[in-house]
């Protein structure tokens, strides 16, 4: 009876790791950081080191230092098909990441060098990509040109004098009160 009972306790465990891991990566995929932080400090050793805990505590990882393509990586070494929509939603995030990086970074690119950095099979793709998500982007030729952002955005634009007087005139009118 003992080893029926140890196997089923084995079997309840790499359940409970199992949905435990599933929910950190929906934490990470929607980007509840703070919530998937919590969540690690309940967890026992034992459950952190299983491997359906350990892979989205390392995919934490990986992203918190910027490491894309280890995360682009891992998706074909998940420890369950159960973990392949998170990891296409978590592909899709990163996407939207290097994007914003690039976007402020370059002016153009040939498209053939986006569709490297941004984990693309083809350029049909990155094109899909671009009409769907990517509306101030422009694919032409063998070319992708990002336009420049709107004006008003810049520091100069902020009114700081204004507020800087409104700031004093209400630390004035509190030191009167008080």
């Amino acid at each position: 009876l003992s080893s029926s009972s140890g196997a089923s306790s084995d079997a309840t465990t790499e359940r409970k790791c199992h949905v435990l891991g599933l929910n950190l990566m929906h934490l990470l995929v929607d980007n509840r950081l703070s919530e998937f932080h919590a969540e690690l400090e309940l967890l026992s050793e034992e459950e952190a080191a299983s491997p359906h805990v350990s892979f989205p505590i390392t995919l934490e990882r990986q992203l918190m230092v910027g490491s894309y393509d280890e995360v682009l990586d891992a998706g074909r070494n998940v420890p369950d098909p159960s973990y392949n929509l998170f990891m296409e939603n978590l592909l899709e995030t990163v996407r939207d990441s290097i994007a914003d990086c690039v976007e402020v970074s370059y002016k153009s690119m040939k498209l053939s060098d986006a569709v490297t950095m941004m984990k693309f099979d083809s350029t049909a793709e990155l094109k899909e990509y671009v009409e769907e998500k990517r509306e101030d982007w422009i694919a032409e030729g063998d070319g992708l040109t990002f336009r420049p952002p709107p004006a008003g955005s810049k520091a100069v634009d902020i009114p700081s004098m204004n507020l800087i007087a409104q700031s004093l005139s209400y630390a004035t009118e509190l030191e009167r009160i008080v």
